[in-house]
C-alpha cells in the first residue's frame, strides 16, 4: 500500500467513525490499515490495555528464550560510528539498535499470548510486539505523547534515585521531550508537559526494571479526523526511537545499523470510532527464515559508555510477566 492510498484510507475511516487498526514500519515503506472487523481474516491480533481481538491468557505458562547476543566488537563498530557523528555535531541523541538471535521452544503466538504489556500485536505470524511505550493518544481534540527514555535494574540499591540522578539519562530524556514537543507543535497548538520524568516498574522474565517517561499534550484542530493520515505521517518515525535532530539522525542510523529495521520501532494503533491509542513497536520478536530475532537498543549521547549501552541493549531482551 502506497503512502497516498494509506493516507486516503485513514482519513476516510477516521472521518466516517469506522474502527480500524494501522501499522507502520520504521522506514515508512510498508503501511498497513485494516478495519477491526477484518483483522482475523488478515491474521492480525491485538490488545491495547486489555481491549482487542487478542485473548488474554487465563493461565501462567513459563516462556523461556535463550539469546545469542551480538558480539561486543561488532556492537562497538556501530557505537563508535554514532559517537563520532555526535562529536561532529551531526546528532545530539541517536537510538542505536541491533538484532539478537534467540532460541525458544515457544511459537510467536504462545509468546504474545503469555506476555504482559499494555500494547500487544501479533502480525501475520511475521512478528510480535509487547510494547510498554505509548506513541500518541487522541481524545476529543487533545493529542498526547509519552516518550520513554531511561532504564535501570530495579534491584540495584536506590535504583529510582540512581536513575533520576544519572546525568546521561537526564540529558537523553530531556532531549527526547524537547524533540517530541517540537513534533507535536507541527500538528497541534498549546503544547505543555503534564508530567515530567515519572518512573514506572515493568516486570520481566529477568526481574523488574524501572523506566522513565514524560507526558506531553497538545490541542488539535476540531476537524482533525479529516486529516489524521497527514497528522500521523508528520509525526513518524517516532522521535523516542530515532533521535535528534531527526532528519540527520535517521541518515546516521541507516549507516550505523547497516540494514533496515522494518516494522521494528515502527508504530501500531487503533481508532475505535472516536479516539486513537497507539504504541511504538519495541520489545519485538520477528521471524526470519524460520528463525527468531529479538530487536533491542538504547539511546546514545556524547556521554554514553560502550559497556553500559551494550549491557542495556541486552537487558531489554526479555518477556514481560
Amino acid at each position: 500500500m502506497k503512502k497516498e492510498k494509506f493516507i486516503r484510507k485513514i482519513n476516510k475511516y477516521t472521518a466516517n467513525g469506522t474502527p480500524y487498526l494501522f501499522v507502520m514500519d520504521f522506514e515508512l515503506q510498508k503501511p498497513f490499515v485494516c478495519k477491526i472487523s477484518n483483522l482475523e481474516k488478515n491474521n492480525v491480533f491485538y490488545s491495547i490495555k486489555g481491549v482487542g481481538n487478542l485473548e488474554q491468557s487465563k493461565s501462567e505458562k513459563n516462556i523461556f528464550i535463550k539469546p545469542k547476543p551480538l558480539n561486543k566488537k561488532n556492537y562497538k563498530i556501530g557505537f563508535d560510528t554514532v559517537k563520532s557523528e555526535i562529536l561532529k555535531g551531526n546528532s545530539y541523541l541517536l537510538n542505536l539498535t541491533f538484532p539478537t538471535k534467540i532460541k525458544t521452544k515457544n511459537s510467536l503466538s504462545e509468546i504474545i499470548y503469555q506476555a504482559k504489556a499494555d500494547y500487544k500485536l501479533f502480525f501475520k505470524n511475521k512478528f510480535i510486539s509487547f510494547s510498554p511505550e505509548s506513541f500518541i493518544q487522541i481524545k476529543d481534540n487533545k493529542i498526547y505523547t509519552f516518550p520513554m527514555k531511561g532504564t535501570i535494574d530495579a534491584l540495584i540499591p536506590d535504583a529510582k534515585k540512581t536513575l533520576l540522578d544519572d546525568k546521561k539519562e537526564t540529558y537523553e530524556h530531556n532531549t527526547i521531550v524537547d524533540l517530541m514537543r517540537n513534533d507535536l507543535a507541527m500538528v497541534s497548538t498549546d503544547i505543555k508537559v503534564n508530567r515530567f520524568r515519572y518512573v514506572e516498574t515493568i516486570k520481566t522474565s529477568k526481574g523488574a526494571i524501572l523506566q522513565v517517561s514524560s507526558e506531553i499534550e497538545g490541542t488539535l484542530p476540531k476537524n482533525w479526523k479529516d486529516t489524521f493520515g497527514e497528522i500521523l505521517y508528520k509525526l513518524l518515525p517516532a522521535g523516542s526511537i530515532s533521535g535528534a535532530p531527526k532528519p540527520k539522525t535517521l541518515e546516521i542510523i541507516r549507516h550505523a545499523e547497516q540494514g533496515k529495521r522494518g516494522f521494528y520501532t515502527g508504530v501500531f494503533g487503533v481508532f475505535d470510532g472516536s479516539s486513537v491509542d497507539s504504541a511504538v513497536l519495541i520489545r519485538y520478536i520477528e521471524k526470519k527464515k524460520q528463525k527468531l530475532i529479538y530487536r533491542s537498543g538504547g539511546g546514545i549521547t556524547s556521554k554514553s559508555n560502550l559497556d553500559f549501552e551494550y549491557d542495556e541493549m541486552l537487558q531489554k531482551i526479555y518477556i514481560p510477566k
